[in-house]
């Protein structure tokens, strides 16, 4: 069958690490434990809307090392076509995470690969846009590429997902006009509206904010608080399933995924919203990125506490 669901980004061997607390400057830390993990979050999002039930194609660069073999072969492992994941002369992309007891993270990435992901290459693989639904975009591939691939996704008539993580600056003005879903957590709508975002008001503002730049819906995603839907006329705030969090890696990841999933099955926006919200509980309550992410049958067994 062909993909209903593509995703576009980054894929990254995640280096990681568990310690007491976050090392502050300067300070030598003793950890607990050390694990590689395929990762990125283009291809966590890939394995989530895999897992949750989506027909899945993944458009990425992977380095020719070793690295690289694991990253393909993961996803191939998720029954995910990799027709559009290519081997380029470089290093695979790279993420060092430290978690903390309190399952907070600290992550530095270094792109390798993934800086290879230019316009040309969403040019190459058009057909598998052409074949899906929903087309899932973030941040972690070079700027250019992300704006192409947005715009193209939108002449296609798709519906078109942006996760902006991470970001650290404004979207850039054109991009906005087409997204049907943007979906930042609390920091980066903080970065992308210029509003302060702690709590589901100041959300509401952020998001209306976004609206009015241009983004057709934003979803932003509060942790434990939740999430706020906002579609320009009204606001609508989903609380989160009540769970005991492990590890937050890729929670957002999966919430994107879980939600892409969903849309292309046909469910109602309100429904998919709910239904990548179990999977990202469900994500906290175990170590790791992509072994952390839930399968539909772990989604449709959920029950809250």
């Amino acid at each position: 069958m062909p993909a209903n669901v593509v995703v576009i980004g980054s894929l990254n061997m995640d280096l990681v690490t568990r310690a007491p607390r976050l090392p502050v400057g300067g300070e030598t830390l003793i950890g607990h434990s050390f694990a590689t993990v395929s990762g990125g979050k283009g291809a966590n999002q890939a394995v989530a809307a895999a897992r949750l039930g989506a027909q899945v194609a993944m458009v990425g660069c992977v380095g020719s090392d070793d690295y690289g073999v694991q990253l393909r072969n993961a996803l191939l492992a998720e029954q995910i076509d990799c027709q559009a994941v290519s081997a380029v002369d470089d290093s695979s992309g790279v993420a060092l995470i430290v978690v903390d007891d309190n399952s907070q993270n600290a992550i530095v990435i270094v792109a390798g690969a993934n800086g290879a992901m230019t316009p040309a290459v969403i040019d190459r693989f058009d057909a598998v846009l052409q074949a899906a639904d929903v087309i899932i975009c973030q941040l972690e591939i070079p700027d250019a590429t992300v704006g192409h691939a947005l715009k193209r996704a939108r002449a296609l008539g798709k519906i078109v997902i942006l996760n902006p993580a991470p970001a650290s600056r404004p979207l850039p003005a054109d991009w906005f006009a087409a997204i049907d879903y943007l979906i930042p957590n609390e920091s980066e709508a903080t970065v992308l509206s210029g509003l302060p975002v702690d709590s589901q008001e100041t959300a509401e503002s952020a998001a209306s904010q976004l609206i009015a730049m241009g983004a057709g819906k934003v979803i932003i995603t509060l942790g434990a608080q939740g999430s706020l839907f906002a579609n320009g006329q009204s606001f609508e705030h989903f609380p989160a399933p009540k769970v005991k969090a492990v590890d937050t890696t890729a929670a957002g990841d999966t919430f994107v995924g879980g939600f892409a999933a969903a849309l292309a099955n046909g469910r109602s926006e309100a429904e998919a919203i709910r239904f990548g919200q179990i999977a990202a509980a469900l994500s906290v309550t175990r170590a790791g990125a992509q072994p952390s992410i839930p399968t539909l049958s772990d989604v449709q067994a959920f029950k809250p506490a």
